[in-house]
This record gives structure tokens, C-alpha cells and sequence, in this order.
């Protein structure tokens, strides 16, 4: 794959998560503060309050007892004496948690094309977020495609068309009600053809419970087998950040249904719900690709799990070892 993670901080990206993230800050840190605050010990009753800010914040049942067990076993060791070793404790844990849904991902360039498909329920931004992310591989320099396969919405390939005009990126689609499979077909085999670099398959929003829908996608992946090996390489789901919990439920799904390999999550500017990329991250063991934290095609944020708590817990800039 061609996700990497850079140690080196792009400018500005601190400051813009950070004040991206606000509401979510206020929703954990804040209040992991406000219970730390003026406690001399560490007891039960603190970490009681603490498991309470730490569901009330979305980081969901198994995030929230591994983060109290971690505090736990250190306390027992005294390792843990004061709740300014308590905040360090979880900022750590959250950390790791991050890192361990995020799996390792391949240094090397891969063969061309790329091929992507976007998948996700209806009104989470599914096609604006494909136009945003092929605006930012053409900006580094990435031949882009984007496949207009979702048919049912017209308004979807008009807009699509807009993005692609906007990124200088080429587009195939065909008309409404069409195949998607067919186009699918179609758009590979020109990418095969011109030697792009990344395909990008926008895909009809569809609930998981939808069995029809479910298989229009299986078929679509086998289509793209057939014609690229290996594709598709990467299936991402845009999630709604303000969904909260309901985001992990729909992760799970289509993690069993569509074979999900990573997250875009998008409106996390919008909610006090981003601790959900915790409990992602805990209990499906999916990495966060991308955030969208605005409106604009800069806001579409590949995701760094550092830059991420650095955010939520620091008042200054990120300390030069991350």
C-alpha cells in the first residue's frame, strides 16, 4: 500500500487538528482533568469517575477497561503515585491503542494502479471525501482515476464531476442506473491502458443490512480481481464522526461484509464524539487512514495517531521524539 507515516510534522497540522478536535477535547481531556484536579491519591472512587468520563467521551466498553486495568497494575507496582502519573498513564495507553489498530503498512512503492474502492451509508460524505482524496494524491503528484460506480445517485457523478474538474484528475462514468459493475470494468481497464497510479471507486451508499447491496459490492471486487490483480488493494469506509458508537457498529458490519482494510472519518470538527477512533481501534483492529476536519480539500488529513493525542493533551506543540 502507499500509506506511510511521516515523524516529520507537516506545518500547521498540529495547530489545525488541534482546533479541529476542540469539542472532542473538552469531552475527554477536560474532563479528565476536571477529576484529577486537586486529588492528592489514587483510589477507587477516582478511577470509578474516571471510567464514567472515559464511556461518557465514546471510547466504548473494551478501550475504557483497558485503559482502567492498565492504571491499575501500575498502581498496584507503584508505579503510578500521583494523578499527574495518572494523565501520563492514559495518554500513553490511548496512544497504543492507536497504534495497534493501525497496521504495519508497506514502505515500498506498489505496482501501479492502485485500486481503491470507498464504501459507507447514505450522508457521510462519501463523495465529497473521494473528491477531497483525489485532489490530495494529485497534489503529490499521483495519476488519478476516479470510477463513478455509484449509479443510483445522479446528483453523486455530477458532483463527482465537479471534484474532478477541480484536481485535474480524470473521471469515467456513464449514466444513471448503469451497471456499476460494467463501469468498474471499464475504468481499470483505462487505467491499465494510461499507467495511473490510483483508482478511486466511488460506490452507492448502502446499509449493511441490505443483502442486495451487500453483493452488488462482492460482485464489484471480483470484477476488480479479475482485471487488476490483487484490487481491490484497499476498501475504505467513511465513517460520520458525529455517529459516535453507531460509527463502531457500522465498522463492524462492513468489516465482516465487505472486507474493510481501513477508516476515513469524516466531521470530526463537528463533534465531541472523536473518542470513538479509540474504541475503533480497540476492538476491530482497523487503522485510521484519513480524517476530514472542514470544508475544504486541505481538510482532508492523513491520520496520525501521534498528532491525534498530541492534540488532545497537549497546550503547547508536540515534543520533538514524536
Amino acid at each position: 500500500m502507499i500509506f506511510r507515516r511521516s515523524s516529520e510534522k507537516k506545518p500547521g497540522l498540529f495547530e489545525r487538528m488541534k482546533q479541529a478536535i476542540g469539542a472532542t477535547k473538552n469531552n475527554l481531556v477536560a474532563r479528565i482533568e476536571s477529576v484529577l484536579s486537586g486529588r492528592p491519591t489514587i483510589d477507587e472512587n477516582l478511577l470509578e469517575e474516571l471510567e464514567g468520563v472515559l464511556l461518557g467521551a465514546d471510547l466504548g466498553v473494551r478501550a475504557t477497561e483497558q485503559v482502567l486495568k492498565d492504571i491499575r497494575e501500575q498502581h498496584k507496582k507503584q508505579l503510578l503515585k500521583t494523578p499527574d502519573d495518572v494523565r501520563a498513564a492514559i495518554r500513553k495507553r490511548l496512544l497504543a491503542i492507536l497504534h495497534d489498530g493501525d497496521r504495519a503498512t508497506a514502505e515500498s512503492e506498489p505496482l501501479a494502479p492502485q485500486i481503491w474502492m470507498i464504501v459507507g451509508v447514505n450522508g457521510t460524505g462519501k463523495t465529497t471525501t473521494v473528491g477531497k482524496l483525489a485532489a490530495k494524491l494529485s497534489q503529490e503528484g499521483r495519476k488519478v482515476l476516479i470510477c463513478a460506480a455509484d449509479t443510483f445517485r445522479a446528483a453523486a457523478i455530477e458532483q463527482l464531476a465537479v471534484w474532478a474538474e477541480r484536481s485535474g484528475v480524470e473521471m469515467i462514468k456513464s449514466k444513471s442506473g448503469s451497471d456499476p459493475s460494467a463501469i468498474l470494468h471499464d475504468a481499470l481497464a483505462a487505467a491499465l491502458a494510461r499507467k495511473l497510479h490510483v483508482v478511486l471507486i466511488d460506490t452507492a451508499g448502502r446499509l449493511h443490512t441490505r443483502s442486495n447491496l451487500m453483493q452488488e459490492l462482492e460482485k464489484m471486487r471480483r470484477v476488480a480481481g479479475r482485471v487488476v490483480a490483487g484490487a481491490p488493494h484497499e476498501t475504505l469506509l467513511v465513517l460520520d464522526a458525529t455517529t459516535g458508537q453507531n460509527g463502531l457498529v457500522q465498522a463492524r458490519e462492513f468489516l465482516r461484509a465487505a472486507g474493510v482494510t481501513g477508516l476515513i472519518v469524516t466531521k470530526l470538527d463537528g463533534t465531541a464524539k472523536g473518542g470513538v477512533l479509540f474504541s475503533i481501534a480497540q476492538d476491530l483492529k482497523i487503522p485510521v487512514r484519513f480524517v476530514g476536519v472542514g470544508e475544504s480539500i486541505e481538510d482532508l488529513m492523513e491520520f496520525s495517531p501521534e498528532v491525534f493525542v498530541d492534540s488532545l493533551f497537549s497546550d503547547s506543540a508536540p515534543s520533538s521524539k514524536l
